[in-house]
Order: structure tokens, then C-alpha cells, then sequence
């Protein structure tokens, strides 16, 4: 247990979590250690899915232990998808980074795998801010220091309308935004709440 244990990390919003039922969990991605550290401080069994190269590292045998799905980013991984598609159809838990890759964590784009899940199995969609997992201004390989801050937010749970109509690849495009923008609030909510900046933000003078 990594995070908890090198680093002062809270959670909040856990009551917030549905107890059972397909739930796909989105989170705002800027460290690497936001995947441990969900994992971690998630209440219920949770599979990730995980770059398929970090599979081939030492951290392997712990992610294939744990139950992590690998996946190929360049490419519509159908065998990462159909493995997601079973959990969620058994009303497991989910995890994606809908940004793809690590980034701000602001979440200003999003990728189609989330939204495709969650219409396809019907799933709850549950957003996560994870916060304090790279230092401020500091390059997306950083680390924050030993000990320092991490904030993990629960929010609310929602559904995304699976009736939108039109053609299908336009009723993806919108459903990928209704999440994107409904974990970008939360994200932005979770900051103002914990004082915890974003990597490209500026920090609050009290934790300059």
C-alpha cells in the first residue's frame, strides 16, 4: 500500500461510492501514483485499466495479481474492452483515465473508452479527483516528496443518457463529453475544497 503509507493521504466523499452494480470510475490523471493511490483508498474490489508496459516491469506480477486489466493506447484495444465489459457485466468496479495519458488533470480532453463502457454495460459512472500526486509545476515523470499531501475525492455518481439519437459515432462524441465535463467540475470542485493545486496550477499563497 504505497501511497497510504509514504504520503499523508485523506479521502472524502466515500459514502458517495454505490456499495455493489457496474460502476465505471474516472479520475483526473497528472501523477503516477493516482493509480495506486485510488486503488488503495477505493472501497470496493477495483480494476484498472492499466498501460499494457507496465505489465512487462516489476510492477507486474502486483498489477496481474490485483486483478488491473492491461491495455494498448495506440490502438481500440478489444481484448482490454471485452476484459472491462466482464467485470462490469459480474457489477464489478472499472477504473479509467479518461484523459489517456498523464497530463495537467484538468481534464480539458477526454478519450471514448469510458463513455463506451458505461452505455454498453449500463453503468453508474463514479468521478474521482486525485490531488498531491506531482509536485506543482513539476514535470509529469515528478514525484511529490515523501510524506507531502494527497487528497482523494469521491463524487457523485451519474448516468449518461443512453437515448441521445443521431448518428453513432456523434451520440459517442457527446456522450464522452457529458463525462469529461461532469469529472472536470468535480475535479475543479475537489480543488477548491482542499486547497490542493493542479500541477499547471498556481498555488494558493498558504502553500507556496
Amino acid at each position: 500500500m504505497l501511497a497510504p503509507t509514504l504520503y499523508a493521504v485523506r479521502r472524502s466523499g466515500v459514502d458517495r461510492v454505490p456499495a455493489d452494480g457496474p460502476l465505471v470510475v474516472v479520475s483526473n490523471h497528472s501523477g503516477f501514483l493516482d493509480g495506486p493511490l485510488i486503488y488503495c483508498t477505493f472501497p470496493r474490489p477495483l480494476h484498472f485499466l492499466v498501460k499494457r508496459s507496465y505489465f512487462e516491469t516489476p510492477f507486474g506480477v502486483l498489477l496481474r495479481g490485483t486483478g488491473q486489466i492491461p491495455i494498448s493506447q495506440a490502438t481500440g484495444d478489444r481484448e482490454a474492452l471485452a476484459a472491462a465489459r466482464a467485470v462490469l457485466a459480474r457489477g464489478g468496479a472499472v477504473g479509467v483515465f479518461p484523459e489517456g495519458t498523464r497530463g495537467s488533470g484538468q481534464v480539458e480532453q477526454a478519450e471514448q473508452g469510458a463513455a463506451f463502457l458505461a452505455l454498453q454495460a449500463k453503468a453508474q459512472v463514479l468521478p474521482v479527483a486525485s490531488l498531491g500526486t506531482r509536485t506543482t509545476g513539476g514535470g509529469r515523470d515528478s514525484w511529490p516528496r515523501l510524506r507531502s499531501r494527497m487528497e482523494v475525492v469521491f463524487g457523485e455518481p451519474f448516468r449518461i443518457d443512453d437515448d441521445l439519437g443521431g448518428p453513432g459515432r456523434e451520440r459517442m462524441r457527446r456522450a464522452t463529453e457529458t463525462l469529461r465535463t461532469g469529472l472536470a467540475e468535480h475535479v475543479r470542485a475537489a480543488v477548491a475544497a482542499t486547497g490542493l493545486a493542479l500541477p499547471g496550477d498556481t498555488p494558493p499563497p498558504s502553500l507556496r
